[in-house]
Formats: C-alpha cells, structure tokens, sequence
C-alpha cells in the first residue's frame, strides 16, 4: 500500500500518522479482498481552516469537518446497498483510489468528546474515507447500513472497538 502522506500540520507528527495510515489502509483493503500493494492514496494531514476551504470548495460547507475524500473513479453502486464496482488498474498494474485530508482540530475534539484515543478515532476516519475513495457511501439508508458494517468489521480487525456503540 503507499499512502502518500503530505503534512501540512506539525501536530500531526507525535502521533504516528503514516504507520497508523498505512496500517488501517492495509486491513481495510486485505479486508475487501484487495491488494494493498497495488493501491495507492494521498492522504492529507491539516488543520481545521485548510479543510473549511476544502471543503467549502468541493462540497459548498464553508465549515470544518474531520475527513474528506476525492475518489479516483467513481465505483458507486446504482442500488442502494448494493457493493460497488472493483476499482481499476492503469497499465501498470497500479490502482490509483484517490485522495483523502483529515483535520487535527476536528478529529482531536471529537475524540475527547467520545472519550476515545485520537489514534483510534483518526485510524476509524482514514478508513472511513478509504471506503468512500471504493465507491461506499452512507447517504441511503441501506448503502449506510453496509457502510458502517464494514468499518465495524475493518476496526475490529486493528483491535479498536465499534465506534457506532
């Protein structure tokens, strides 16, 4: 798996941040039966102002928010809860998934509020938008449902508790 980290806060540096993504990305993808080896993620490590203007830029929320993602590929599902597509290869064998930013404020408060480490809450949001960057999503109902199974299964997998309790 590469996981392109580009960190744009240096208070992301104490916590591990490219272990800790490259090993939810890892599980996560040998949890979907994908090579982790063959795919590839940005991930962006900022603050709460840079992903207000992300996200007021790309979604029209001038507000912080703790992770988005820019998929490569659109792989989504037409029936709702329904999987989606398997991503693509380029010619190389390479599958480009897209890329992800996370907010050090935004994920550090609700960690507090949850009463959670905030590597375990960073690891549950990393796989949260890795499984949008495949097509999942949690806008309907039953796609949500699917959603938040898979991320309760990936996380039990990396021995952090189902956050949806």
């Amino acid at each position: 798996m590469t996981v392109e980290l580009i960190m744009e806060d240096d208070r992301w540096g104490g916590l591990g941040l490219q272990d800790l993504a490259d090993r939810a990305c890892n599980t996560a993808l040998a949890h979907l039966a994908l090579d982790p080896e063959a795919c590839e993620i940005a991930l962006l490590a900022c603050d709460d102002a840079r992903i207000a203007a992300l996200n007021a830029d790309f979604r029209g929320k001038a507000r912080p928010t703790n992770v988005l993602s820019w998929p490569a590929q659109d792989l989504s599902p037409q029936e709702p809860g329904a999987a989606p597509r398997p991503p693509c290869p380029d010619f190389t064998g390479a599958i480009a998934l897209g890329d992800i930013a996370i907010a050090r404020e935004t994920c550090a408060r609700e960690a507090a509020a949850a009463g959670k480490p905030l590597a375990d809450h960073v690891a549950h949001l990393i796989v949260h938008g890795l499984l949008h960057l495949l097509g999942y999503d949690h806008v309907r109902d039953p796609d949500a449902t699917l959603m938040q199974a898979l991320e309760t299964g990936i996380l039990g997998r990396l021995g952090i508790d189902d956050p949806y309790i």
